[in-house]
């Protein structure tokens, strides 16, 4: 699936660096596992770079990528491939738990990481990482202090009606429009207002015929 999608992005680029997520289960298995998807979906999508999820935990991971040519994209805060062991959608790294972003933060930037993803942690936190590390940092729910800002786009588009993270600026309502615009056509099917003769094809018109 994550192939399908990177194909479908490289055709319609024209200046960006394409990075792609490696899904869960792709990488965790060993390095040479991870190095086996990665060179895959990197030779099947065209992609520059691919990113992992984790921090102390993928550190050899990410060195035995970068060591044979695969660049990586690190991950660390909230990590929604392991949303699970957090218990849902909670911010990291408060009180005593920075330190542990903090290490992870460490962790890939010395095995060799080129760019990390803070996700969901206090602004003071991301402020002290990107201060503290050699690498860019690109924030997703992690204060202005990052060198770099990232926003799904169905969340910036708004098109999810019920889920509404407190760090996503909607740009667009997209989801309320697009149920009303449903919830119209389905009236007007009901209600045998559509098709209505302005959207029908007939025979060729006789002198007389309705227009």
């Amino acid at each position: 699936m994550m192939i399908m999608h990177g194909q479908a992005v490289r055709r319609g680029l024209e200046h960006a660096l394409m990075v792609v997520d490696l899904p869960f289960g792709s990488y965790e298995e060993s390095p040479e596992h991870a190095f086996g998807n990665a060179a895959r979906v990197m030779g099947e999508t065209g992609c520059s770079a691919v990113k992992l999820e984790g921090g102390e935990t993928i550190a050899e991971t990410i060195r035995f990528l970068t060591a044979r040519g695969v660049p990586v994209m690190a991950h660390v805060g909230l990590t929604p491939q392991a949303v699970n062991t957090f218990g849902g959608y909670r911010v990291q790294g408060r009180g005593a738990d920075a330190e542990r972003i903090r290490r992870d933060a460490r962790a890939v930037t010395e095995a060799g990481a080129f760019s990390l993803v803070l996700e969901k942690i206090p602004e003071q936190l991301a402020r002290q990482i990107t201060a503290d590390i050699d690498i860019p940092t690109i924030g997703i729910g992690a204060s202005p202090a990052c060198d770099g800002q990232i926003l799904v786009s169905d969340d910036m588009l708004g098109l999810f009606t019920s889920f509404r993270p407190k760090f996503v600026k909607r740009y667009a309502e997209l989801g309320e429009q697009a149920e009303a615009a449903i919830a119209a056509y389905a009236t007007d099917v009901r209600n045998r207002h559509f098709p209505a003769v302005e959207h029908l094809y007939v025979n060729a018109l006789k002198a007389g015929d309705f227009t």
